[in-house]
């Protein structure tokens, strides 16, 4: 059972899942505050919030299933995922898939019984994510661009799916999950990138080639550093459009400084340490936004 469980967290690269239900369930409570404070629902739907959580885990639990179908030959060949089920063999591609398919499609039912929207994001998310993100990885660079687009999806699914089946979608709410989709959607490039940096070499291994050059040099570690200062304005667009506070604005501020200078140290440095404090610094930064947003954020 202990062999199974460990296998069933490798397949759905279990923490990378964890991070895209938490960033949903963060934004589905940010939402769920906007229908309060509208006063178009007494409180939270719990129980929505767990089929949200629970179809979330599905779909992304499924897209990673497919993209490790496609790139089984590939996994074996580098040291981080040699080990995964389908590479090592204790599990074939087939039934890899069916147990795929049988998870997307349940993820996808239970995310369209919250509404019509959050079920066509998710199916758009696994294809995105499986049949485009996953082909381009050994073709271009702009893999990393179309993989941030499935990437930035949770909070926008989260933040919708907390409007439930109503069909009072104001201006406002667009608004607001545009700029929660806009926020992941930018950590995604020095996050990323970052990763590729430190996993270059066994990337190549593979073929795969994400850094902006397709190399560790000054150029990709200027766009990685570049990504870092986008992402100072775009996490202060909460506050400037009246739904964040200044406590998240202030958060916002100081650890994308402290995300930026990561980055500067990275292009002074051009090393595997300075990339990796860039990693690290960016698993923690979104989830922190997510939060403190969630706790001053003010309905309009």
């Amino acid at each position: 059972m202990k062999v199974f469980f460990s296998d069933f967290s490798k397949l759905v690269k279990f923490r990378l899942t964890f991070l895209v239900v938490f960033s949903a369930s963060i934004t589905f409570l940010i939402g769920s505050r906007m229908q309060v404070a509208r006063g178009e629902v007494p409180g939270i739907d719990w129980g929505n919030w767990f089929i949200l959580i629970a179809g979330g885990f599905l779909v992304t639990a499924a897209a990673n299933c497919f993209n490790e179908i496609i790139e089984v030959d590939l996994d074996k060949l580098m040291t981080r995922t040699k080990d995964r089920p389908m590479p090592a063999g204790r599990m074939t591609t087939g039934q890899g898939l069916v147990l795929g398919l049988i998870m997307g499609m349940l993820g996808t039912w239970l995310l369209g019984k919250l509404n019509l929207e959050t079920g066509l994001l998710s199916v758009f998310s696994i294809l995105l994510y499986a049949f485009a993100y996953t082909p381009l990885k050994r073709k271009s660079p702009i893999a990393v661009f179309v993989g941030a687009i499935p990437g930035a999806l949770p909070p926008l699914i989260g933040y919708l799916a907390a409007l439930g089946r109503t069909t009072n979608f104001l201006p406002v709410d667009y608004e607001i999950a545009g700029i929660l989709f806009l926020i992941q959607f930018v950590w995604q490039f020095p996050h990323f990138w970052a990763i590729a940096w430190v996993l270059d070499e066994d990337y190549s291994k593979a073929g795969f080639r994400l850094l902006p050059t397709r190399k560790k040099d000054k150029v990709s570690a200027v766009m990685v550093f570049l990504s870092t200062l986008i992402l100072i304005p775009v996490s202060l667009m909460p506050t400037f459009y009246g739904f964040g506070g200044y406590y998240i604005a202030g958060f916002s501020l100081v650890a994308g400084l402290l995300f930026a200078w990561y980055g500067y140290k990275l292009l002074l440095n051009l090393d595997v340490p300075s990339a990796r404090k860039v990693m690290f610094c960016s698993f923690f930064y979104i989830p922190l936004v997510q939060l403190i947003l969630l706790f001053d954020f003010i309905g309009k």
